[in-house]
């Protein structure tokens, strides 16, 4: 049985976030990738579209979702689906970090407000 240490899994970091992947291809998942997303405090993420559906559990802190200009403030035990195609955001106004669990298909990317496409390397 695979098990994915948190402690020693890689870290990837992005726009103010960090992004450790736990669940993907890499790890022995055919379908599904799953990673803890921290975003630091007074981030103002950046907004792109999701081009598969990608599903988000806060599990500390707060945090602001914006998904097709729709902003939602999160608090702990919250969740929330954003659909393929959607433009999203996250953001964290507050002075601590917020950490997220996050899913998403495999072969998930997204695209950035520039027509730049994005295949994260914590989904592979």
């Amino acid at each position: 049985m695979p098990v994915i240490r948190i402690a020693t899994a890689e870290v990837h970091e992005m726009h103010g976030s960090r992004f450790t992947p736990l669940v993907r291809p890499a790890a022995g998942s055919a379908e599904l990738c799953i990673w803890r997303l921290e975003v630091s405090p007074g981030t103002e993420g950046v907004a792109h579209k999701v081009l598969r559906e990608e599903a988000f559990v806060l599990l500390d802190g707060a945090l602001t979702l914006t998904i097709d200009g729709e902003a939602a403030a999160l608090t702990p035990g919250d969740a929330a689906v954003a659909p393929a195609g959607s433009t999203i955001r996250l953001d964290n106004s507050a002075d601590r970090p917020a950490v997220v669990m996050v899913t998403a298909p495999v072969g998930f990317s997204g695209e950035l407000a520039d027509g730049t496409r994005i295949s994260p390397p914590w989904v592979n």
